[in-house]
């Protein structure tokens, strides 16, 4: 069991972009522990959400968009929000800054607004990222790190992740943030790597195709989804103490790895079939590389209990496993819209 049954039955949970990599796997964790669950997505087509996510999940998906849809009926009495809608992609954010900081940054206020109304009292959850500290001063990266944003997602980022901070210093609305390092299992999507690169190296194993790996001496900590999900839960849960409301908490995983290391135990998890090439970051990518980055995640661990269950060689496999039997639901994505 990922959460407490006691604490979830009956709560009134809206997910914001809940048909997505991280918004659906809590979705169904939520509706599992007894939550009337609520997902907003706005099912962009460069984004997560695919409604292959939510099949079996049980609970209500509204399609909409934070920047228009109508807020108020959606979280009027809520009692927790967690809230995973974002634009994520880095050079989508390059190509596109005012869309990246109007869903990541203006969509996000106009929803702090409609809840001052709505639901004053309600926990928010808010998911943040490793991004915006930039290139790491040193490893590993505790919360106290200078912010220094490589990209426009990363500075939109860290807007929408403020103006939720400053809902609890002003209002003492009880608010988490957890900035998340490189995420992966079920639900991720692997059509292309506009998600994260491990998305597009699951599908070329799982294609029998050889995968890129860029760079290869970058170290990373990757995060399985049911330990995420799991902390996400006992954020909420835990809200109300003061070790916890109103704190922004680095959230890791596994022990770091090169991407080269990882490259052969991703690999390693598929039977040992597969192959991939090592090049040099593309010109348009190596300015807002930020090397190697790990997180020191013992705040949140000392403050929760929590602690990451799954080893990365179980991740990987899982992963791989789960993808084989559902590959046209995550590959041809206007099919899967459509359904």
């Amino acid at each position: 069991m990922l959460g407490d049954p006691g604490y979830w039955r009956r709560r009134r949970v809206l997910v914001t972009g809940g048909a997505g990599f991280l918004g659906s796997n809590l979705c169904h964790a939520l509706a599992g522990l007894g939550a009337r669950v609520t997902a907003l997505d706005a099912m962009l087509p460069d984004g997560g959400a695919n409604p292959a996510n939510l099949e079996g999940a049980g609970v209500m998906l509204v399609r909409g968009d934070l920047r228009d849809t109508e807020l108020h009926s959606l979280c009027d009495r809520v009692d927790v929000v967690f809230n995973m809608a974002a634009q994520t992609s880095h050079m989508g954010g390059q190509k596109d800054p005012v869309a990246d900081i109007a869903i990541n940054a203006v969509a996000q206020v106009r929803l702090v607004q409609v809840m001052r109304q709505a639901a004053p009292q309600a926990t928010v959850v808010h998911a943040s990222t490793r991004q915006f500290y930039g290139r790491p001063i040193s490893l590993p990266v505790n919360e106290l790190h200078p912010v220094n944003p490589p990209d426009a997602n990363g500075v939109s980022k860290w807007a929408g992740e403020q103006y939720w901070m400053l809902e609890n210093r002003v209002l003492h609305r009880p608010v988490v943030s957890l900035r998340l390092t490189n995420c992966y299992g079920p639900r991720l999507r692997i059509a292309d790597a506009r998600q994260t690169f491990l998305g597009i190296w699951i599908r070329r194993l799982i294609e029998n195709e050889p995968f890129e790996v860029w760079g290869g001496d970058q170290l990373r900590d990757l995060a399985y989804v049911d330990d995420v999900t799991r902390a996400f839960l006992m954020a909420a849960e835990q809200a109300g103490r003061p070790e916890v409301a109103g704190q922004v908490f680095n959230l890791g995983g596994s022990p770091p790895i090169s991407l080269r290391d990882l490259a052969a135990a991703v690999i390693a998890a598929n039977g040992g079939q597969g192959s991939f090439a090592t090049r040099e970051f593309p010109a348009d990518r190596a300015p807002i590389d930020i090397g190697s980055y790990h997180a020191d995640d013992g705040a949140f661990r000392a403050a929760t209990g929590w602690a990451p269950r799954t080893s990365l060689d179980e991740g990987l496999k899982a992963s791989l496993d789960w993808y084989r039997e559902r590959m046209s639901d995550y590959v041809d994505l206007d099919r899967a819209a459509q359904a």
